[in-house]
């Protein structure tokens, strides 16, 4: 699979600095929202087809690197 070194960004000057996908106006939080709501990241990517699958699976992996990081090993 690819990396991506910046698959998030934020500009003050789209949605007023909103982190989004890479090259679109597609909020992150819009894949969470879809996830914690049972569906799936094909419904997801079905919806917002300018996000590519391996920019959603590098965001997940952001969020989950984000959330474990400073996890002790047990």
């Amino acid at each position: 699979m690819p990396q991506f070194q910046n698959p998030i960004s934020t500009d003050p000057d789209i949605l007023g600095g909103t982190p989004v996908f890479a090259g679109t106006r597609v909020p992150v939080r819009n894949l969470l929202d879809v996830l914690a709501s049972g569906d799936t990241i094909d419904d997801f990517l079905a919806d917002f087809p300018s996000v590519s699958r391996a920019q959603a699976v590098a965001a997940i992996d952001l969020a989950r690197e984000a959330l474990t990081s400073s996890a002790r090993p047990s």
